[in-house]
């Protein structure tokens, strides 16, 4: 493959929808949430509780104007996933089970985080 190639497409992504994370750095280092939504092509993840800001909307005939405040997503290089057996947060790996799947591996536990 080119070098051209790589650079336009995203790298792996070891994070997905419905992990627990925690922050590493930034203004809310240490807080922990569920993944929401992955951004691949922004490397960005959306985290529930996380890089929350405000919002003015304008009033429209359907929905009423006032300040709401929502999640912004984070870059992925600032979340890291949890262990499932330490409760901290770990690197992540792949391994290929006797059974032929490949699954995400904690680095930190050697723990098989999917199923």
């Amino acid at each position: 493959m080119s070098r051209a190639n790589q650079a336009a497409r995203p790298p792996k992504r070891k994070i997905k929808k419905g992990d627990t994370v925690v922050v590493t750095t930034g203004r809310d280092k240490g807080k922990r949430g569920e993944v929401l939504r992955v951004y691949p092509t922004e490397a960005r993840v959306l985290v529930q509780g996380v890089m929350m800001v405000k919002r003015h909307n304008r009033a429209t005939p359907r929905a009423e104007g006032g300040i709401t405040t929502k999640e912004a997503p984070i870059h992925i290089s600032n979340v890291a996933l949890i262990d499932p057996a330490s409760d901290q947060a770990t690197r992540v790996g792949y391994k290929v089970l006797e059974d032929g799947r490949k699954v995400r591996v904690a680095r930190r536990s050697g723990e098989v985080i999917d199923g």
